[in-house]
């Protein structure tokens, strides 16, 4: 797979800033903001749910990964992706780095990515218990 998800309750606006800080709290910062939604409607008349898709990166693996093999860029960032459901609950899902890393095949990234999806494993944890109390 190249993704992992969990539903939180609530519209996409009123979950967008627990998950900028559940990344936040384990070292990724929010380099874009695509609001595809807007795009769609402004571009093509198209109305959707609401739909972002937000450029996670923590800096410092970030350069190593870089150091390791300059054109991972590529691959940068982490996508997570917020989406509103018919329901109004908000699917968040994240990019799986170690599935998609592998296309590089070198075992010094692989490790990298494995540290990276360890770290949004535990924002998609903390998002999912901080979801369970409400």
């Amino acid at each position: 797979m190249y993704k992992f998800s969990i539903t939180m309750p609530g519209a996409l606006d009123d979950n967008e800033n627990a998950v900028i800080q559940a990344l936040k709290a384990e070292g990724f910062g929010v380099l874009t903001e695509i609001d595809i939604k807007e795009t769609l409607k402004k571009k093509l008349g198209v109305e959707k749910h609401p739909y972002k898709i937000l450029g996670a990166c923590n800096p410092p693996l970030a350069n190593q990964a870089l150091d390791a093999e300059p054109d991972i860029g590529l691959l940068l960032p982490c996508n997570v992706v917020l989406r509103e459901t018919e329901a109004g609950d908000t699917i968040v899902a994240f990019m799986d780095p170690a599935a998609v890393l592998t296309l590089v095949d070198r075992d010094d990234v692989a490790i990298l990515a494995n540290e990276v999806k360890q770290r949004l494993q535990r924002v998609s944890a903390a998002l999912e218990k901080q979801s369970a109390s409400v």
